[in-house]
């Protein structure tokens, strides 16, 4: 047998090849070398419908990543469902996405019942539920929950940051407490309990909590003034956080003030508030916000407006949550850079869970995206900012949590 023959036999057989190697994409239901498709919920409808806004942002990103090529020249199909606020709602649209959709991930759903309600399912299924868009402890337990991975800052740690605020600037300090009774409202105040230290059950002189399918939250603020507190710490939503303010307006009530973070937009809440009701009130922040004059020529929210103007121009500017919507996004786009041709299940779990100093547009300066596979908790700094009638004004130096 000549060389050339020889040659020809080895190429035929495979042992041999005439082009160089390629690394084998690998792909799991949802992914193809075209297409990338990605599940989400949220409250379009329902008592939380001023988070529906979000969903509508990150549709409009995932338009733009497309319009630009999208990620490694695949296509973002991105399918968010309303859920209403409604766990057993949720517990069937996201049957829906991964069963017959078949998604290749969860993606941000909002709401803490909400995605306390799919956990243990997407567990069970082995579906990524990827930057859950709720601060509670459940989603950076990696041991028993190895499919589900946070973004939000803890709620925890939040709550714990006001009540060491409290302990050391108000003289006095009588709290008066008011959550949602629900996991995410528990966590807050928990936290914020743990931050008053060994005297807070001294210093909280009420603590009352409403549901979220209530008409208004008037009668416990009330009740919550005539407790005698000179601090308020609101833990609600936004439509039961701007009526607890504006009540507490109404009634001549003026103690410090403290409202979520995930409250804390200022269209949303402080608007129908009452600007002049909100002044003084003490949220933390991690994003840039865009009220914030101190970003008006800042590149990055700069290029988040043009982003709105041309994707979302019915969306509202002044809205946080479309802030929050873009950096979450942004956050995803790059776990799937990260993730190559390597589209599967387990290995977007790997990259979301090896994040290294990731800069993301939007949030503050110095704070970066770090996860391990032990820890997944993502953003673990934040800085406090007080409302002065406009808008919202940072101050002191970033807060970090404890590791």
């Amino acid at each position: 047998m000549t060389f050339r023959v020889a040659v020809a036999a080895l190429i035929a057989a495979g042992i041999l090849a005439t082009t160089p190697a390629v690394a084998q994409k690998k792909y799991d239901p949802g992914a193809s070398d075209s297409e990338i498709k990605i599940g989400n919920t949220g409250p379009y409808s329902g008592p939380a419908s001023a988070f529906g806004t979000v969903g509508t942002a990150m549709s409009a990103y995932f338009k733009m990543v497309n319009d630009k090529g999208g990620v490694r020249g695949r296509k973002i199909n991105f399918i968010s469902l309303d859920d209403g606020y409604s766990p057993p709602k949720t517990v069937d649209q996201v049957r829906r996405l991964v069963e017959q959709e078949q998604v290749l991930m969860l993606f941000s759903n909002l709401g803490t019942a909400t995605s306390v309600a799919i956990h243990k399912y997407n567990n069970a299924k082995k579906v990524p539920h990827v930057f859950v868009a709720s601060g509670l402890h459940k989603w950076s337990d990696p041991q028993h929950f190895p499919w589900t991975i946070g973004w939000v800052p803890s709620y925890f740690i939040e709550g714990a940051i006001y009540g060491r605020y409290v302990r050391e600037n108000v003289p006095n300090p009588k709290a008066a407490l008011l959550s949602q009774n629900d996991d995410a409202g528990k966590e807050f105040v928990a936290g914020f309990k743990h931050g008053l230290g060994d005297k807070a059950k001294a210093i909280v002189v009420g603590d009352v909590t409403y549901e979220s399918t209530d008409g208004t939250v008037d009668s416990q603020v009330i009740m919550l003034a005539g407790s005698g507190a000179n601090v308020f710490f609101n833990a609600a939503s936004p439509k039961f956080a701007a009526q607890a303010i504006r009540k507490a307006g109404d009634i001549g009530w003026k103690p410090v003030q403290f409202l979520i973070n995930t409250a804390a937009s200022v269209q949303a809440t402080l608007q129908p508030a009452g600007f002049e009701k909100s002044i003084g009130i003490i949220t933390a922040q991690y994003l840039k916000d865009p009220s914030d004059p101190a970003w008006s020529n800042d590149p990055e929210m700069n290029a988040w407006r043009a982003f709105m103007d041309k994707y979302y121009s019915n969306g509202s500017k002044a809205d946080s949550f479309n802030v929050y919507a873009a950096a979450v996004s942004a956050s995803l786009v790059h776990v799937l850079e990260q993730s190559g041709d390597d589209l599967t299940r387990a290995n977007i779990m790997r990259q979301a869970a090896s994040l290294k100093d990731v800069r993301v547009p939007l949030l503050l300066p110095g704070i970066r995206l770090n996860t391990t596979p032990a820890d997944f908790s993502p953003i673990k700094q934040v800085q406090l900012a007080k409302f002065n009638g406009r808008n919202w004004e940072l101050f002191g130096e970033l807060i970090s949590s404890p590791k």
